[in-house]
C-alpha cells in the first residue's frame, strides 16, 4: 500500500512538473505599448487595459512615450522597443510619416506590431486597433447639427497630421455637407498645447453678428476642459461645444452644463486586446511576417478591429462612469 502511494505522489510531482514546464507564458516575454501624450488620462486608461492583459498572461508589460505630444521622441521611444527585441509591440501612430519607417524595421527584425488608436496604413504592421475614426466623426457632427437647428458657425481643434483626428474631422465634413447652412469657421491646429485652444476660443467668443462661432469641437482629448473654460468665463452659455474622450474634466464639465457632450472611445479595450492579440502572434508567428494580410482573402489577421465609439451627455454621464469604474477593476 505504502508502495502504491510513493507512486501515486510521484506521479503527481511529474504531472505538475510537465504542466508547469509547458505554461504558455512567461515573465520573460515583454510587450511594449509605444504611445505619445501618455499624460492625458486617454492613455492612461489604456495602459491600464495593457497592464491588465498582461496580469492575466503572466507576462511583462512595459508602457513607454513621451508625456506630452511629441512624433520625434515617440520615434525614439520605439526605436529602443525594438532594440530590446520584444515578444510583440503596440504602437500610437502619431505621425505616420516619422513612425513608420522604424514600424517597418520591426516587423523586418521578426517582431509582431500592432498600431492602436492612429494606424499607418501602409506599413507593414499586422493590423490596426481603434476606432472607425470617420464614424466617430459623423457621430460628432450629427449631435452638432442637432444641436445648432441646422444652422451656424463651428470652430474646430485638432492636432493636423494625425491621421486619426484627420479622419474624425473628415467624419464630420461628410455630415455637414448636406446641411449648407452648418459653416467651418477654422480648423485650428493647436500642435500638442491645449492652452493654444484656449486662447483661440477666448477670440472667437468676442465674435457677434454673421461672425459668431455658435459651436465648439475638439478632436483630440486636451483641449475639452481649456475651451469650456474660456466658454465659462465669457459667460457664452449659448454656444455648444462637443469635447472628445471621457478625461474627469469632460465628464465633470458634461455634468456641470459647460460642455454638452462628449464623444467616447474604449483605449482600455484597445489596448488589452492589443497585448492579447500580440501573445497570440508571438506565440504562433506566421511564416510570412512582413506580408500584406490585408489582400489575402484566407489571411490569419483581420485589416482592422472596430472597438466602438458612444456618445456621452448628461443624460447617460454617470452610466458611463459606474460602467467605467467596474470595468477597470
Amino acid at each position: 500500500m505504502k508502495a502504491i502511494k510513493t507512486t501515486a505522489v510521484a506521479f503527481l510531482v511529474l504531472g505538475v512538473a510537465f504542466i508547469s514546464g509547458c505554461d504558455r507564458h512567461s515573465t520573460k516575454e515583454v510587450f511594449y505599448l509605444v504611445a505619445s501624450n501618455m499624460q492625458v488620462p486617454y492613455w492612461q486608461t489604456a495602459a491600464a487595459g495593457f497592464n491588465k492583459a498582461a496580469a492575466e498572461y503572466r507576462v511583462t508589460a512595459k508602457v513607454v512615450g513621451p508625456a506630452n505630444y511629441d512624433p520625434q521622441a515617440e520615434l525614439t521611444a520605439l526605436q529602443q522597443a525594438v532594440a530590446a527585441k520584444p515578444a510583440g509591440i503596440l504602437v500610437q501612430v502619431s505621425d505616420a510619416a516619422v513612425l513608420q519607417p522604424e514600424i517597418d524595421a520591426a516587423i523586418g527584425a521578426g517582431i509582431p506590431v500592432i498600431t492602436i488608436d492612429s494606424d499607418a496604413a501602409s506599413s507593414h504592421r499586422l493590423f490596426f486597433i481603434g476606432t472607425n475614426n470617420l464614424e466617430a466623426g459623423r457621430l460628432g457632427g450629427r449631435r452638432v447639427i442637432q444641436k445648432l437647428g441646422g444652422k451656424g458657425n463651428v470652430v474646430f481643434f485638432t492636432f493636423m497630421g494625425q491621421p486619426s483626428i484627420d479622419e474624425r474631422l473628415k467624419g464630420f465634413k461628410d455630415v455637414f455637407a448636406s446641411h449648407p447652412d452648418i459653416k467651418i469657421a477654422d480648423v485650428v491646429d493647436i500642435k500638442g498645447d491645449p492652452h493654444t485652444a484656449f486662447d483661440k476660443a477666448q477670440q472667437y467668443l468676442v465674435l457677434t453678428g454673421p461672425k459668431k462661432i455658435d459651436a465648439f469641437v475638439c478632436l483630440e482629448s486636451s483641449s475639452g476642459k481649456m475651451v469650456a473654460d474660456a466658454i465659462q468665463r465669457a459667460n457664452a452659455t449659448d454656444r455648444v461645444l462637443v469635447a472628445w474622450d471621457s478625461s474627469q474634466d469632460t465628464l465633470d464639465g458634461i455634468k456641470a452644463g459647460t460642455i454638452d457632450s462628449t464623444v467616447i472611445q474604449k483605449p482600455f479595450t484597445m489596448a488589452y486586446v492589443g497585448l492579447k492579440s500580440l501573445d497570440e502572434i508571438f506565440h504562433d508567428v506566421p511564416k510570412q511576417i512582413g506580408k500584406d494580410y490585408s489582400t489575402d482573402s484566407f489571411g490569419p489577421y483581420p485589416v482592422f478591429v472596430d472597438t466602438g465609439t458612444s456618445l456621452v451627455d448628461k443624460s447617460n454621464v454617470d452610466l458611463y462612469v459606474a460602467s467605467a469604474t467596474e470595468g477597470t477593476k
